[in-house]
């Protein structure tokens, strides 16, 4: 499937996540949540729930990363492996509302984008759906991720008291306007340039 951002100037590209990837994805998990999904639970998403779109997002084979050998001869200097899961985000498509249910990025790589990136990927995908808005819970004390949504034109739209388990704290519920409206959509394409610049400027960033 062809991304809108998966251009192949940029260092990252955004892949529908797959059974084989579900080992580094639980490494993220535990690394980034108090009450981490299960493996079984991922599972469960990719073969059972018609509703659910997963994604994770991989550095970039760049030019020079011999490619253009022939596989016996990649394999054998190690450049057969698949490059590893940098991030990943999830959402369930229900009744033309795309509700975001999960985004997360390797602590090493954070700060650079790549959780925006996997936004920006869920939105559009979620946007060719068809969905009519996307939603989302957040912690309240989560004011990196609250800072971002907004960003994207979600808003508070109610709160859902203790609703982590793990601590009772609350959480916040944030919807976008339409996503097919065109007030969106022109804020989205510009913020999709200026990611899109800020990505092809971090290569020398990268850990």
């Amino acid at each position: 499937m062809k991304w809108s951002m998966d251009c192949t100037d940029l260092p990252y590209v955004v892949q529908p996540m797959r059974l084989r990837d579900i080992t580094a994805v639980m490494e993220i998990e535990y690394d980034s949540f108090p009450s981490p999904w299960s493996a079984r639970a991922y599972r469960h998403e990719l073969l059972d729930n018609d509703l659910s779109h997963y994604f994770v997002v991989r550095q970039r084979r760049m030019e020079g990363s011999g490619l253009s050998l022939p596989a016996r001869v990649r394999r054998c200097l190690g450049l057969g492996k698949r490059l590893p899961i940098l991030g990943y985000a999830g959402f369930w498509l229900m009744v033309g509302e795309a509700h975001i249910c999960t985004i997360a990025v390797q602590p090493n790589w954070r700060r650079l984008g790549i959780g925006e990136l996997l936004l920006v990927a869920m939105l559009d995908r979620a946007t060719e759906l068809e969905a009519d808005m996307a939603t989302l819970e957040v912690r309240v004390s989560n004011v990196t991720a609250q800072n971002l949504y907004r960003k994207y034109g979600f808003r508070q739209a109610g709160l859902r008291r203790r609703y982590y388990r793990d601590s009772d704290e609350d959480a916040l519920i944030m919807s976008t306007e339409r996503l097919t409206s065109a007030s969106f959509q022109s804020h989205f394409q510009q913020l999709k340039r200026a990611l899109r610049e800020r990505l092809t400027r971090s290569l020398d960033k990268m850990p």
